[in-house]
C-alpha cells in the first residue's frame, strides 16, 4: 500500500512539473544553466562553463540534502556543541585537534589544476542556496524546524575536511597493543587473522602497559563517534518521551556496535571489470557496489555533469564536487577499499619539568600549540589549547608516567581529502590518463578499476602509504625518531595490472596483491575475508557473453561460500531431540543461498552466528575476550575443517561438540525469536532479516515524526559474506546503498540504484521512492545522451544569472 501511494505521488508530481520549465534567477552564475531531472531524481546539469557547472552542483546538492550538509559542516568544523551543548564539547575539541590546517593553493591544486576555482564555485553554489533559505525560512527542511536552528555557511576548509573519511587503524592499533601486552604476540596471532605476511607485534620497551589502558585516544574517538540527538534537542512539540527514547536509542546503539564489530573488515565494496572477449556486446563491462553504513539520506548522490571539458555521470558524496564512481564518454571506473595502514600511535618521553616538551632524536623539543575557541550552547565560550609533535596531534599527556601520546596521520598531508582527486579521474580519456589521475588519490586507499570503449581494462591500488622498515604499524610505536616512516610510496608503484589474461579482475576488500609484487613490505596485514570476491570470481570464470543485467544479478547474488563448507560438517552430526533433527533436515539439500524466503537460510545464519559466538570463549583467553571483538570467519572455517589447529586433545570430537552445541543454541534462539513452528523461520522477515533505515533524529522524535522520516522495514536476504553484502545482524544497516553497472559499448544501457532516494527532504517524491526497488534487488536505467535524458526527464530548471 505504501509503495502504491508513493507511485501515485511521484506521478502527480511529474504531471505538475512537466507542464512547464521553472526559471530561477540565481546569484553567482555567469551564464544560463539547464537542469533536467529524470524520473529517478538524478539532476543532469548542462552548463556553458566550468564555474557554473560546479556552482550548480553545489547549489542543487544543497537544495536536495541541506540537513545532511549542515551536519557535515558542523562535524567538520567542530561546531556541534554550539547547537547541542556541552555534551558535544569533546567531539568539537577532537575535530579541531585533527583539523587540516594547510595552505589552500597547495591543497586544492593537488586534486585538479583548477581545484581552487572548482571548490570555490561549489562552495559559492552551496552558500547561495543557504542564503536563499535563510531569507525564506519557509523553504527550510523540517529538521531545521525540529532542532530550531539555521544552516551555516560553507568554506573551502569544510570541503577538504577528513572527519568522515575512511581513515585507518589507530584505534585497532591500541586494541592490538592492549591484547598483546596481556597475552603476548604469538597467542594474539593465533586468533587474529593477519596475512599475507606475519607481522611483528612486539611492543617496544619504553611503552608502559599501564599507559595502554588509559583513555589515550579520547579526542580521536570523540570526533569519530556517531552523532546522536536527544529529545531535549528537539522542539517540545515534536520530541519523544524519555522512556521510549532510551529504549530506541539503546537498540540503535547495540545494532551499531554489532555492525561495527562483525563488519570491521567487511564494510567495504565489490567491483570488477570484464574484457570485451567475455561480454555479449564485445565491449568491457565495469561493475561497482560500494558498501557503507546505510543512512537517511544515502551517503551517495547521483548527478550528471556536462560542460565544456566535462561529461560524466555517476555518484559521489553530495558534499564533494565531482563524481567518484561512474563513466564519461571514454571509460567507466569504480572503487573498493584497499586496506592501507596510514596512521600510527606514537609514544614519547616528556620532560620532567615541562609536559609540553618531548624527546625526539636525542633532544628535547617543544610541542607546537594552537589556541582555539569553541562556542557552547547555554554557556561561556570554551578556550582550548591543541598540542602537536613533529608526528601529529597530541591526544594524551600523562605527567605521572612522563609520557605523551600522538597520532601520526598520513591523511593530514596535503591531498588527504576523501575522494576529491576524482575530479582528475572524471576527465580521463584513456587508461594511462586514468592511472595518472589515480596517483593523486591519497584517501581513502582504493582498488580503482577502469574499463574503456577501446577495449582496455585495468586496476590500480591507490592511497598514501607510509614506508615502515622498523615496525609493523600494528602496535604502538616510539616517537623518539627510532621508528619513523621513511617517506611515502609513490602511488604508481602500488599494485596494478592492465588487460589480464583471465579477461576479468575482481576486488572485494580482500588481499589481491600478486605474490611477485616486489614491495611486499608496503602491504598491510588486515584484510577482509575473501568470500565475496571468491564467489564473484567463481561466476565470472564459468562463462562468457555476460550482459549488464547478469552483472546486476551478480551484485545481488546471495550464495554464501562459508555455508558450502560448514553444512557438510553439520550433516554428519547426530541429534537426540526431534526439533534439532527437523532443523537439520532443512539444510540437507539446501543450495546455500540466503534468499529472504528461505527457512534453511534462517537456520544456517543463526547457526553461523552461534559458531562465531561460542568459538570466542574457546579460542580467546578470558582476560582479552572483551577487547578482541569478532573472530574473522576465515579463522572459524580453518578451525572447523582442521580442528587440530585449535583443539589439542581429541580435536575432531571437540570440534563436533562445538558444532553441535552451536546448532542447538541456534534452534533455541530461533524458537524464542520466531516461535516453535519451524515453517515460519524464513530468513527475510521483520522479526529476522530486514532493512529499516532510521533518520538521524529518529530516536529523539515522537512516533508521528519517526514514521514520517524513517524508511522500512522490508525483507532482505544475504549477509556479510555474500556478494549482495549487508550487515551481519538482523537489520540491513550496512551494505550497498548505491550500485552501478556500465557496458562501455553502450552508455545508455548503464544501470544503477541508490537508496532510499536522491533527496533528503521528506516532502520530496524522491525521498524514499527507490527503497522498494533497492530492497527487491532492482535497478533503473541511467541515461547519458541528451536525447535519452530528455525522454526520461520529469522536470526542468533553468538557472539564470540574477541581474538585480
Amino acid at each position: 500500500m505504501q509503495t502504491k501511494i508513493l507511485i501515485v505521488l511521484v506521478i502527480s508530481w511529474i504531471f505538475i512539473i512537466q507542464s512547464k520549465s521553472q526559471i530561477i534567477p540565481v546569484n553567482g552564475l555567469k551564464e544560463e544553466v539547464e537542469v533536467i531531472r529524470d524520473q529517478n531524481g538524478i539532476n543532469h546539469i548542462y552548463a556553458k562553463n566550468e564555474h557554473d557547472l560546479f556552482f550548480s552542483q553545489g547549489y542543487l546538492a544543497a537544495k536536495d540534502r541541506l540537513f545532511q550538509f549542515e551536519i557535515w559542516r558542523r562535524r567538520a568544523t567542530g561546531t556541534v556543541a554550539e547547537i547541542l551543548g556541552s555534551r558535544e564539547l569533546e567531539r568539537d575539541k577532537g575535530a579541531r585537534l585533527f583539523q587540516f590546517r594547510g595552505d589552500k593553493e597547495t591543497e586544492l591544486r593537488h586534486y585538479h589544476p583548477n581545484g581552487v576555482e572548482i571548490v570555490d564555485a561549489f562552495v559559492l553554489g552551496v552558500n547561495t542556496y543557504i542564503n536563499e533559505v535563510r531569507e525564506n525560512p519557509e523553504l527550510l527542511p523540517i529538521e531545521f524546524q525540529l532542532l530550531d536552528i539555521l544552516p551555516g555557511y560553507w568554506t573551502w576548509e569544510v570541503v577538504v575536511s577528513r572527519h568522515q573519511g575512511l581513515l585507518q587503524n589507530v584505534q585497532d592499533e591500541l586494541k592490538y597493543s592492549q591484547v598483546v601486552s596481556l597475552v603476548g604476540p604469538e597467542k594474539a596471532k593465533s586468533f587474529y587473522y593477519f596475512h599475507p605476511h606475519e607481522p611483528n607485534l612486539i611492543i617496544p620497551e619504553g611503552i608502559p602497559q599501564e599507559l595502554l589502558f588509559k583513555d589515550i585516544l579520547a579526542p580521536y574517538d570523540a570526533f569519530r563517534n556517531n552523532l546522536t540527538f536527544q529529545p531535549e534537542d528537539i522542539h517540545p512539540k515534536y520530541r519523544n518521551d524519555t522512556k521510549s527514547y532510551l529504549s530506541e536509542n539503546g537498540l540503535l546503539e547495540r545494532e551499531l556496535k554489532e555492525t561495527l564489530e562483525f563488519e570491521k573488515f567487511n564494510i567495504g565494496s565489490n567491483n570488477w571489470i570484464i574484457s570485451g572477449k567475455l561480454t555479449a556486446s564485445g565491449y568491457p563491462i565495469m561493475a561497482n557496489d560500494p558498501h557503507r553504513l546505510h543512512a537517511i539520506p544515502s551517503l551517495r548522490y547521483w548527478v550528471h555533469l556536462h560542460a565544456p571539458g566535462w561529461n560524466v555521470v555517476g555518484a559521489g558524496e553530495p558534499v564533494i564536487p565531482g563524481i567518484s564512481i561512474g563513466h564519461n564518454e571514454y571509460g567507466a571506473w569504480g572503487l573498493t577499499i584497499f586496506e592501507t595502514d596510514n596512521e600510527d600511535l606514537r609514544i614519547y618521553d616528556i620532560h620532567p619539568d615541562n609536559p609540553h616538551r618531548y624527546f625526539y632524536k636525542g633532544e628535547w623539543r617543544d610541542m607546537k600549540m594552537i589556541q582555539d575557541t569553541i562556542k557552547v550552547k547555554g554557556q561561556m565560550d570554551e578556550i582550548v589549547q591543541h598540542y602537536y609533535t613533529i608526528h601529529g596531534p597530541v591526544t594524551f599527556i600523562d605527567q605521572e608516567l612522563r609520557k605523551a601520546v600522538a597520532v601520526e596521520c598520513a591523511w593530514l598531508e596535503p591531498g588527504g581529502a576523501p575522494y576529491l582527486a576524482s575530479l582528475r579521474m572524471d576527465q580521463s580519456k584513456t587508461w594511462e590518463e586514468f592511472r595518472e589521475a589515480c596517483s593523486f588519490n591519497h584517501i581513502p586507499a582504493e582498488n580503482m578499476i577502469w574499463a574503456d570503449k577501446e577495449g582496455n581494462i585495468g586496476w590500480q591500488a591507490t592511497g598514501i602509504t607510509p614506508i615502515r622498515k622498523k615496525h609493523s604499524g600494528l602496535v604502538a610505536s616510539l616517537g623518539d625518531g627510532s621508528m619513523d616512516w621513511e617517506g611515502y610510496l609513490p602511488i604508481k608503484d602500488r599494485p596494478h595490472l592492465t588487460n589480464p589474461e583471465s579477461g576479468f579482475f575482481v576486488t572485494a576488500n580482500e588481499h589481491v596483491t600478486p605474490k611477485d609484487y616486489p614491495l611486499q613490505h608496503t602491504i598491510g596485514f588486515e584484510w577482509a575475508d575473501s568470500f565475496r570476491g571468491d564467489r564473484i570470481r567463481e561466476v565470472l570464470s564459468q562463462g562468457k557473453g555476460f550482459t549488464v543485467e547478469q552483472m546486476g544479478e551478480l551484485q545481488n547474488d546471495y550464495l554464501a561460500l562459508p555455508a558450502r563448507r560448514l553444512v557438510p560438517l553439520l550433516n554428519t552430526l547426530k541429534f537426540d531431540q526431534s526439533k534439532y533433527q527437523i532443523a537439520q533436515s532443512f539444510l540437507k539439500n539446501w543450495d546455500f543461498k540466503l534468499e529472504k524466503e528461505s527457512i534453511a537460510a534462517g537456520i544456517y545464519v543463526m547457526w553461523e552466528r552461534k559458531l562465531r559466538e561460542n568459538i570466542k570463549s574457546i579460542a580467546v583467553p578470558e582476560e582479552v575476550r572483551e577487547l578482541v571483538g569478532s573472530i574473522q570467519m576465515t579463522r572459524v572455517l580453518e578451525w572447523a575443517e582442521q580442528p587440530s589447529l585449535l583443539f589439542e586433545k581429541k580435536p575432531e570430537r571437540e570440534r563436533d561438540n562445538w558444532l553441535s552445541k552451536s546448532f542447538e543454541d541456534a534452534v533455541e534462539e530461533l524458537e524464542g525469536k520466531l516461535g516453535p513452528d519451524q515453517n515460519k523461520w524464513q530468513y527475510g522477515q521483520a522479526a529476522y532479516k530486514h532493512a529499516l533505515f532510521r533518520h538521524p533524529l529518529s530516536p529523539a522524535l515522537s512516533r508521528e515524526w519517526k514514521e514520517k522520516l524513517d524508511v522500512g522495514p522490508l525483507p532482505r536476504g544475504g549477509y556479510s559474506y555474500t556478494p549482495a553484502a549487508n550487515a551481519y545482524g538482523d537489520n540491513n544497516s550496512s551494505g550497498a546503498s548505491f550500485r552501478i553497472v556500465v557496458d562501455t559499448g553502450n552508455w545508455e544501457s548503464t544501470i544503477g540504484i541508490n537508496t532510499p532516494g536522491q533527496s533528503g527532504n521528506p516532502d520530496s517524491p524522491f525521498y524514499k521512492d527507490l527503497f522498494p526497488k533497492w530492497a527487491n534487488d532492482e535497478f533503473f536505467i541511467v541515461p547519458f545522451g541528451k536525447e535519452q535524458v530528455e525522454k526520461m526527464g520529469v522536470g526542468k530548471l533553468v538557472l539564470v544569472p540574477n541581474l538585480n
